[in-house]
């Protein structure tokens, strides 16, 4: 549901403005001390997992092409970051909160009919699309559900509006709207209708200038919408959420700011009347995805960062209740800086009252200039143990793996796992495009292929469309790349 970029990616295709071998090294000093912090208990359970199965690698660095016949070596390191803070003051991990899941079992079924795809919105036509995002909301709030989508590409912002009939109208709200990949509505100026919050690169493929835009569409209470720029003139904005961070009654915002070589995250506090006092909290390129959550259960929201580039971390920024942010800390960070972070969303996978993390690894790119999968590609989750503690586990393997979304998808009480291959050999008919991850309710996910085709889906979302109680998903496609057949721009998966 993020754009999930397909730019990180762009950086490993063309190998060019490589980031300093300082800061490389700083990275591989910051995981090297985050693992030295861990107990030897936990060093020993990591060190005797099994090397093959693990999804992360060794670090290698991006600015050599290799060129190699066979997969790289994988490190079965695992970098939970929040370990050495729990010895600062919550209650320690278990002996087996430290220990590596095992990897899933590679058992997929494959399920063509479970939901059926139609286009919806105009046609394709001769076009190829570049939906760098899609959103479900009642827009208009008739009690209808529709979507808001980015076209990055045409810079357009489109309203699928529902129909009374079930058919959906493509209307554009916003034009020369500097290639947005981020939507999110919100009611910013308390007047009662929806307002979107758009994040806005500018231009898509990679670019060090100051170009970034954030902006809100403003509604009038009759679908007009005015453009407010709040930010410009930074490094490029790829995802921003709204909350109030502050507890004094309006909305702020967390931004993310892939960039390039540079790039940053920010929380803005509202002022009111539309104005914002920024504060930068986090200077590493590569910023994908943003969350707020209250994810150490003291009653007030704090937000999380991915961060791709060479850096391949999550971030977790936390609230101080004084109108502030404590310094950030890695709460995850993986060894292989080829780890190709591709996304992330929040909710509470287990049920067990505490916001989780949900991401995927799956940037088509690398080492290799043709985009493709890679076998350490997949969907995990973080598991939120409390006391700022995370631990991982491995969902399922997922070549191309993108826009994970966390949804009871079959009403059984349980959450469930999509996602999408953005990046797979689209020479073979049977390669996976929409997959589903179906939890038996003990946390073990069934994987299931929904669909082959079309391909080079970029992000998806769900909702109850036609008020059955069942969940529909609506998808993007995003094609920069060949092959350029089996496309498609906006359609909505509806149950069987």
């Amino acid at each position: 549901m993020s754009f999930h970029l397909v730019l990180v990616e762009l950086k490993k295709l063309a190998f060019q403005h490589p980031q300093s071998s300082n800061a490389r090294a700083n990275h591989i000093n910051r995981l090297s001390q985050i693992k030295k912090a861990q107990p030897p208990a936990a060093e020993s359970s990591l060190s005797q997992s099994n090397p093959q199965k693990s999804p992360v690698r060794h670090s290698h660095s991006r600015i050599k092409p290799l060129a190699l016949p066979f997969p790289m070596k994988r490190s079965p390191y695992l970098i939970t970051a929040a370990l050495p803070l729990l010895f600062l003051g919550g209650c320690a991990p278990s002996a087996d909160d430290l220990k590596l899941p095992p990897p899933p079992e590679a058992t997929t079924q494959v399920d063509l009919t479970r939901f059926v795809g139609s286009e919806i919105g105009d046609t394709i036509g001769d076009r190829r699309p570049w939906v760098a995002h899609i959103r479900s909301v009642d827009l208009d709030q008739d009690g209808l559900l529709d979507a808001i989508a980015c076209e990055s590409k045409d810079s357009e912002v489109v309203w699928l509006r529902q129909l009374p009939s079930g058919g959906f109208k493509e209307i554009a709200i916003a034009t020369q709207a500097q290639a947005p990949v981020h939507a999110e509505a919100y009611d910013f100026d308390g007047d009662g209708d929806l307002d979107v919050l758009l994040s806005c690169m500018n231009v898509v493929f990679p670019n060090n200038d100051k170009i970034g835009t954030l902006m809100v569409l403003e509604n009038d209470g009759s679908q007009n919408f005015t453009k407010r720029i709040l930010l410009e003139n930074v490094d490029r904005v790829t995802d921003a959420r709204a909350a109030d961070l502050d507890k004094d009654g309006d909305l702020d915002l967390v931004v993310g700011q892939f960039g390039y070589d540079q790039g940053e995250v920010r929380w803005m506090r509202n002022l009111g009347n539309w104005k914002f006092e920024s504060e930068s909290v986090l200077q590493l390129s590569g910023t994908i995805n943003v969350t707020i959550e209250d994810y150490n259960g003291d009653g007030w929201l704090d937000f999380a960062a991915l961060v791709s580039q060479q850096w391949e971390e999550i971030h977790l920024f936390e609230n101080d209740g004084n109108g502030g942010f404590k310094k950030s800390r890695a709460i995850w960070g993986s060894t292989n800086d080829d780890y190709a972070i591709s996304g992330m969303c929040s909710a509470d996978l287990n049920r067990d009252g505490k916001p989780d993390l949900v991401f995927t690894n799956g940037d088509g790119f690398g080492p290799n200039p043709v985009p493709g999968p890679r076998p350490w590609h997949g969907v995990q989750w973080l598991e939120n143990k409390g006391s700022g503690f995370f631990k991982y586990h491995r969902i399922a393997d997922l070549g191309g793996a993108y826009s994970p979304v966390a949804v009871d998808i079959d009403n059984d009480g349980d959450m469930d796992v999509l996602a999408l291959s953005s990046f797979n050999d689209w020479a073979n008919p049977k390669a996976e495009s929409l997959m589903l991850y179906c939890n038996d309710g003990s946390m073990n996910f069934q994987s299931i292929v929904l669909a082959h085709d079309p391909i080079q889906l970029l992000c998806i979302d769900v909702g109850d469309f036609d008020g059955s109680g069942r969940q529909s998903i609506v998808s993007g496609g995003f094609h920069a790349y060949q092959p350029y057949e089996r496309m498609s721009r906006f359609m909505i998966w509806q149950p069987q």
